[in-house]
């Protein structure tokens, strides 16, 4: 049975991976990205709410004592 011969085998690999990695530049040149995002200005409107006109505060429940 004969052997295999693998003198080349290094040339294919090298060639192949610069090959592939030539289509993927050559891709990525052509890709377009999307814009970058930028805040949109909403103009909220005005609502009449009860608690806007006074002043309000939020109480905890008493604790318990200590022991």
């Amino acid at each position: 049975m004969p052997q295999l011969d693998t003198s080349t085998w290094f040339t294919i690999i090298m060639t192949t991976t610069i090959t592939l990695f030539m289509i993927f530049q050559m891709k990525m040149i052509t890709f377009s990205f999307w814009p970058k995002p930028e805040p949109k200005n909403y103009k909220t409107c005005p609502t009449n709410n009860p608690w806007k006109s006074k002043w309000t505060k939020t109480y905890l429940p008493p604790s318990l004592p200590l022991q």
